[in-house]
């Protein structure tokens, strides 16, 4: 197989980790249908890359619009695709949670197979790569493989009855061996993970952060999503105490502890962990989730769906945090769209560049994932390379010029793929 160069000079590239470039151009290279299919080699100023890379015999494209990197949906539950648009919001976390599961056993098998394929086929028409995908059963795993995504399965692990949970977790390699004898994708990393700090057995919080860590792979942690949850563990009162007796019959020894205090003494503030919405947490608290290396991974539309409130980003972003965005699930979103989490952010907090917008679209999410050949248009990675077409020639800024039209359709015009290098 021959090696295939190609420039794509368009008017905007948005390499996803620094600053727009205006008329500027990516150069890819690889074998056709091989493995390196889609590297980039090169990107900058369509005038740099061309002087040193368009010789005779290297096709070079011309994009009236947009070249920006694949995105990267860090947090997912499709497994709850089915809900779309039956779970209702502005109620409060409990109200809508309580709604979801009153709702969901009325979802036949069939159905719900049906609506995670749609949701996979809905992410890759959006140009996503990789996702980080919460999972009680393994439902979307089979259609991410199949679809040649990348990231990380979290199966997720909760309940405070100590023996249960615990004989749970150390039953997870048997579950997950009876379902896939064979793992479908060695893009897809598996992690088992906990739900929150009040719906898990703080013995079982430890052992599976204990893990990640031992292993040097990455969990997941639901934590200060709302305010119901910070006055469970500090005062053992409010609508989730309540809410866990009537529903679950579980009425746990609650830690009457800070919030954040209880989240450190069971290694949860750790850079093997994805804290994900930190909608309640305070400046202080976001202080040491920055000193402890954490990731972030922001939900905000969720958040407005269900509590009708916005992460603190100017705070975070105040304590050196670089979150990652997903979209949670369509029992609590409109869509699967990433770039729609960065445009709700953006409308909130002008203040905030675009392209540090799209930043938390496509690389924050690649790091927070442990992927580092996606998520950028950098040289030597496979991000996989996306256009949109429109008239962004007079665009002062092309990641706003993205984020305002997010609705136009995207094409991917070089493959991606994250090779080898998803953490185990």
């Amino acid at each position: 197989m021959t090696v295939r160069v190609r420039i794509f000079h368009a008017d905007h590239v948005l390499p996803g980790d620094t600053p727009p470039i205006a008329d500027g151009a990516v150069v890819v290279a690889g074998r056709d249908h091989g493995d390196s299919e889609g590297t980039v080699v090169d990107v900058g100023s369509a005038s740099d890359m061309l002087a040193k890379h368009g010789s005779s015999g290297v096709e070079v494209q011309r994009i009236r619009g947009l070249v920006f990197p694949g995105l990267v949906n860090a947090h997912t539950h499709l497994e709850l695709s089915a809900m779309r648009g039956k779970v209702p919001g502005g109620r409060g976390f409990v109200g809508w949670v309580d709604s979801l599961v009153t709702q969901r056993p009325e979802v036949a098998p069939e159905e719900d197979g049906a609506a995670i394929d749609a949701a996979v086929d809905e992410l890759v028409r959006a140009g996503t790569m990789a996702v980080g995908e919460v999972t009680n059963s393994l439902a979307a795993v089979g259609a991410l493989a199949r679809r040649g995504f990348a990231g990380c399965i979290f199966h997720e692990v909760f309940g405070q009855d100590r023996a249960l949970v615990m004989r749970r977790v150390s039953g997870l390699p048997a579950e997950v061996a009876a379902r896939w004898p064979s793992w479908p994708s060695r893009d897809l990393a598996y992690a088992p993970a906990p739900h929150t700090l009040y719906t898990t057995h703080p013995d079982a919080v430890r052992a599976l952060v204990g893990r990640a860590r031992e292993t040097s792979c990455r969990t997941s942690l639901h934590l200060a999503e709302h305010v119901g949850e910070r006055r469970a563990i500090e005062h053992g009162d409010g609508p989730v105490p309540a809410w866990l007796l009537a529903r679950a019959r579980q009425s746990p020894v609650w830690p009457m502890r800070p919030l954040f205090d209880y989240a450190t003494s069971l290694g949860v503030l750790s850079s093997h962990v994805l804290l994900v919405h930190l909608v309640e947490a305070r400046a202080d608290e976001l202080a040491r989730v920055a000193e402890s290396g954490a990731s972030v991974v922001l939900c905000p539309r969720s958040n407005l769906h269900i509590e009708m409130k916005l992460p603190p980003l100017l705070a975070m972003r105040a304590a050196g945090i670089e979150p990652a965005l997903g979209t949670d699930s369509l029992a609590s979103n409109a869509s699967l769209d990433v770039l729609g989490e960065a445009k709700a952010l953006g409308d909130r907090f002008p203040s905030v560049p675009a392209w540090e917008l799209l930043k938390m679209a496509t690389w924050n999410g690649a790091r927070a994932l442990g992927i580092r050949s996606l998520g950028r248009i950098a040289k030597g990675a496979r991000p996989g390379v996306f256009a949109v077409d429109g008239d962004a020639s007079a665009a002062a800024d092309g990641a706003s010029f993205l984020l305002a039209n997010a609705l136009l359709a995207r094409r991917m015009i070089a493959p991606g793929r994250s090779g080898t290098d998803v953490t185990p």
